[in-house]
C-alpha cells in the first residue's frame, strides 16, 4: 500500500475503514465510554474491525487473510483521534 494521503487521511486503508466501519459511530459505541484515552481507543477500534472480519469469514481462508492484511495498513491512532475530536466538538455544540 502507498503512504500517499487519501482524501485527507494517512492512506486509502485508513480512509476506507473510517468510512465503511466507523462513520457515524461514537467512542461509546465501541468502548462503552464517552472519552477513552486515544491509546486505548485505537486498540479497541482495531479489535472491533478485526472481529467484523473474523465473524464475516468464519471459515477463514484467503479472503480473511487479505482483509486482515488490509487492516495492518490502517492508521488506528488517526481514526481514534479524529473520532474523539469529532465527539468533543459535537458535545460542545449541544
Amino acid at each position: 500500500m502507498s503512504d500517499t494521503k487519501y482524501n485527507g487521511w494517512t492512506n486509502y486503508a485508513t480512509w476506507r475503514v473510517m468510512l465503511e466501519i466507523f462513520d457515524g459511530m461514537t467512542p461509546s459505541d465501541v468502548t462503552g465510554r464517552k472519552l477513552p484515552e486515544v491509546s486505548d481507543f485505537k486498540d479497541a477500534l482495531q479489535e472491533w474491525a478485526e472481529e467484523i472480519i473474523i465473524n464475516d469469514t468464519p471459515d477463514g481462508g484467503l479472503a480473511r487473510d487479505y482483509a486482515l492484511a488490509f487492516l495492518s495498513e490502517v492508521n488506528w491512532w488517526e481514526i481514534a483521534n479524529q473520532m474523539l475530536v469529532d465527539y468533543a466538538e459535537e458535545e460542545e455544540t449541544e
